[in-house]
């Protein structure tokens, strides 16, 4: 599967299925990625719900320059 890259409130995340379900990075400007450790997105998640758990998970990241979480 093709690793989904989300706007999450104005941070550029990276999600990629993994054998026991989703795992998150931090994409930096330069083209490279870290894991995020603290984004843990539990199998049970579907790839049509991602979006909204991010939103969920991370709300408190919005401002009014950035109030959603996108796909990108």
């Amino acid at each position: 599967m093709t690793p989904l890259k989300f706007d999450v409130f104005g941070r550029d995340v990276l999600v990629a299925k993994v054998d026991r379900g989703w795992k998150a990075y931090y994409c930096g400007s330069e083209g490279k990625s870290r894991p995020a450790a603290d984004i843990v997105i539990p199998n049970g998640v579907a790839e049509t719900e991602l979006g909204q758990y991010l939103a969920d998970l991370c709300h408190e990241w919005a401002t009014s320059r950035h109030p959603e979480v996108k796909k990108l």
